[in-house]
């Protein structure tokens, strides 16, 4: 069982009424706890069983615009006391930020929505290992290359949100996330490969089966047996769902605030400019029923609500909380935390029809390290995947490097696949760039 919602809302008040007495002109709080279980077999043993079971509150607090935070995961009354002190002690001696402190009343959330995110799992440590022996066993099964495990996991987890302020706000919600994973090995005379599958939802019942995880598990790694390295060219790219995320997780960074005021993004001073290719359109939408990014408030209490951050290729708007639009001299868009259900509006073409509509070019499936410049849109990465020739694939390829600059890949987006990866934060399907460099050998 969690702990019980209006004890933590009152150790919140606590903290708050407690800070004006101290002395601090205004404060907020935050409290996480949560229950999960998690077990991780390899080869049909049990690798590692975990029960968790945590809580903790941190608490920001002003005086003058100065700023003190301090965290605790004892809520004894003495406790709280000790970690106001720590807080009021820290903005005492910290140097004055003209933008620091609580965003304004008016911003506060009102209402908050049920998006249906608390589906808290009953499954024992029984079953849950029971289950991943079973994916894992079921992986083996589809074909006989597959030759060693790098482990199954199933995980469940349940936990509760609350964050107050002194703008008079204390809300939160409760939200459940639970994964099956199967990771293997395949073999032949080529080598190994190693790959796998995940399903993840907070709803348990609505994981995806063990046969279908296994079978993707089984068939992605067998897939990549006889991998190749490819010499230098200049193709079109396909970023399978999976990984395509990363092209819109740099550009959220890029539009972010704090990047913003720093002047350390790619994207600076485009608002109102086409920065995607002209079909593309992308929305925050907070409030979808069991996603995974969903949230009625962000981390300043302020409302979530839908937007349009890219319509037509243009940039729309930005990404901001309360502190990084003071900064800039905006409005807060409730993003302090980030973004909620970044959405890329899919296409009409699945990913095969992509394949076969490239016709020869770059499938990616995997990428490997960071290579992103946030400040001038240099792109580069390692990657493997699948060469695709006359539409189809060919064979697949290791150990190459895909590199471009993110304004261009951006504006050279053919498509974006329905087949939409929806584990995440970052809803996408697969998307094809028209030309990109490669190199391998």
């Amino acid at each position: 069982m969690l702990d019980n919602e209006d004890n933590l809302k009152n150790i919140i008040d606590f903290v708050l009424t407690g800070s004006k007495k101290m002395g601090a002109t205004a404060a907020e709080a935050d409290i996480g706890a949560g229950i999960g279980l998690s077990a991780n077999v390899r080869k049909s043993q049990i690798d590692k069983l975990e029960y968790t079971r945590e809580k903790g509150l941190s608490v920001t607090l002003y005086i003058d615009g100065k700023k003190g935070s301090a965290s605790t995961s004892d809520f004894s009354d003495t406790a709280l006391k000790n970690t106001l002190e720590a807080a009021i002690n820290i903005a005492k001696h910290s140097s004055h930020d003209q933008h620091a402190g609580l965003v304004d009343k008016q911003f506060m959330a009102k209402d908050i929505p049920d998006l249906d995110l608390y589906h808290p799992s009953l499954i024992s440590a029984e079953e849950a290992i029971e289950l991943a022996v079973e994916c894992e066993k079921s992986a083996f099964k589809h074909d006989k290359r597959i030759s060693n495990s790098d482990g199954s996991i199933v995980s469940t987890y349940s936990g509760i949100n609350l964050y107050g302020n002194s703008n008079d706000f204390i809300n939160g919600w409760r939200w459940s996330n639970h994964m099956i994973d199967c990771t293997v090995i395949a073999e032949d005379k080529s080598g190994m490969q190693r790959d796998g599958w995940y399903t993840k939802s907070c709803d348990f019942n609505e994981l995806e089966s063990i046969k279908h995880i296994s079978k993707e598990a089984a068939r992605r790694t067998v897939s990549r047996l006889g991998a190749r390295k490819l010499g230098s060219s200049e193709v079109p790219v396909i970023f399978e769902a999976p990984v395509a995320s990363g092209l819109f997780s740099a550009f959220i960074t890029a539009i972010s605030g704090s990047s913003l005021y720093r002047r350390a993004s790619f994207l600076l001073d485009k608002k109102g400019e086409e920065v995607f290719a002209k079909h593309v359109n992308i929305s925050e939408n907070p409030h979808l029923k069991k996603a995974l990014g969903s949230a009625p408030f962000d981390n300043d209490g302020v409302a979530t609500k839908e937007r349009r951050l890219i319509e037509d290729g243009v940039l729309k708007d930005y990404v901001l909380s309360g502190y990084s639009a003071r900064k800039l001299g905006l409005e807060t868009t409730g993003n302090a935390g980030g973004v909620h259900n970044l959405t890329i509006d899919a296409g009409e073409n699945n990913l095969s029809e992509m394949i076969k509509n490239m016709n020869n070019g770059l499938l990616i499936t995997d990428m490997i390290g960071f290579g992103i410049n946030q400040i001038t849109g240099d792109y580069s990465r390692g990657a493997s995947g699948f060469w695709i020739e006359n539409g189809e694939i060919a064979f697949p390829v290791e150990e190459i490097t895909v590199a471009g600059n993110l304004i261009d890949m951006y504006k050279n987006i053919i498509c974006i696949g329905n087949d939409v990866d929806k584990r995440g934060n970052i809803l996408t399907g697969s998307v094809m760039i028209d030309k990109m460099v490669i190199a391998g050998k």
